[in-house]
């Protein structure tokens, strides 16, 4: 089988040869830094681990996704700065104040979000949520889909403040990623990150406080936002299509906190069930049986949402935040995969421990519809030592090494 086929038929519950698994974590780029000093001499890692597939040969999820966010982007602006923080437009359009240091391991301070109105929310819509397809599709995401090999995020999902200036990840050029081996035996992922949702990207545009209030002072614009959401989503994806299959599409949610939704779970229901549902339909009416949902937290009051939605499987399961795979599993059975759900914490600790929580999820491989991966980012306090651990154990147990 190729590691496609064991994707998608582990997702469905199906009989594999061998167990699907990759080698994969958000790594914070403090964790590098530290890795590095520890031993790791492999390829940069990015944000989204994006050299971990490489040092491991392990399995990997292709992302074909473009930027599903504003286009054109808001120009980076710097509004001020002292010796310690930044104040600026990010390319999101949102105005906030961080850290000229350790960006990646604490908060910014959300200032001010470019929608407060449904006028506002018009105008940003049509000038920055349209297709745009000369901005959303360049030549060099183009290039790299079609070589099959991308990794990271395509557009700026990532673009952060940081040391002196204001960056953006590095793209590889057109050349290089034709040169890359096509990959076809790999699933491929569009994952509309950040921007396809009807919590996640609301909050981008209106802020968490703002989006909060807004379900009951101004249904009305919720409404119209989630109906927007779903149309682009549709038509961006649809132009994705012309370029390359598409065996898993994602949406990004981030709506819960370590105890609970940030939202009544069945205000959402009424609200963003039917907008779910109409991509979700289009997504299978299309050939995409596999529709995965990114939301960090206790997400346990939220999935039944999900699940009537069309949704087939979660990630990541936080277990700091009460998630338990064993559990879900116990409840909802075959109903639902899952991917995640290994506690990242227990990397922090001795090769007992890292055992024993990969020990723990083990069954569920065997029930099938469960991918083993860890619950979330890997902070800079996991040694890389026990990183590779944690990846040799768990092949070991999924009988590959």
């Amino acid at each position: 089988m190729t590691s496609r086929e064991r994707f998608m038929n582990t997702l469905s519950f199906k009989a594999v040869d061998a167990p699907w698994f990759r080698a994969y974590a958000f790594v914070w780029p403090e964790t590098e830094t530290e890795w590095r000093g520890q031993g790791y001499e492999g390829p940069e890692l990015g944000w989204h681990g994006e050299g971990l597939p490489r040092r491991f040969g392990l399995d990997e999820l292709l992302r074909v996704d473009p930027w599903y966010g504003p286009v054109p982007e808001f120009e980076l602006k710097v509004i001020e700065e002292d010796e310690k923080t930044r104040l600026y437009v990010n390319h999101e359009g949102i105005l906030m104040r961080e850290l000229k240091t350790h960006t990646d391991t604490s908060m910014p301070q959300f200032v001010k979000f470019p929608v407060e109105t449904l006028a506002e929310f018009e105008a940003f819509a049509a000038e920055r949520l349209a297709l745009n397809p000369q901005g959303r599709f360049p030549a060099d995401w183009q290039a790299r889909v079609a070589s099959g090999r991308l990794h990271a995020v395509a557009g700026a999902a990532n673009i952060t403040a940081s040391g002196d200036g204001l960056q953006a990840p590095v793209v590889p050029s057109p050349a290089a990623a034709a040169a890359a081996p096509a990959g076809d035996e790999h699933p491929r992922l569009c994952w509309a990150d950040r921007w396809g949702g009807f919590f996640g990207s609301l909050r981008n545009m209106l802020g968490l406080e703002g989006l909060c209030q807004a379900f009951y002072d101004d249904p009305a614009l919720v409404e119209r936002m989630m109906e927007e959401r779903a149309e682009a989503v549709i038509r961006i994806t649809e132009e994705v299509m012309k370029h390359t299959r598409i065996d898993v599409f994602w949406y990004w949610e981030d709506m819960a906190y370590n105890h609970a939704s940030l939202v009544d779970p069945k205000m959402y229901r009424r609200f963003a069930l039917k907008h779910y549902r109409r991509v979700n339909d289009w997504l299978q009416g299309k050939g995409i049986r596999h529709i995965g949902l990114d939301s960090d937290g206790n997400i346990s009051e939220l999935i039944p949402v999900w699940i009537d939605s069309g949704v087939t499987h979660l990630w990541p399961f936080e277990v700091q935040s009460g998630m338990d795979v064993l559990a879900v599993r116990r409840k909802y059975g075959k109903s639902l995969g899952l991917i995640g759900g290994i506690d990242k914490r227990a990397l922090t600790h001795g090769f007992k421990e890292i055992h024993a929580e990969i020990d723990r999820v083990m069954p569920l491989v065997e029930e099938g519809g469960y991918i083993p991966e860890l619950d979330h980012s890997v902070p800079p306090n996991v040694p890389w030592p026990n990183f590779i651990e944690y990846v040799r154990y768990v092949q070991k147990r999924l009988g590959r090494g």
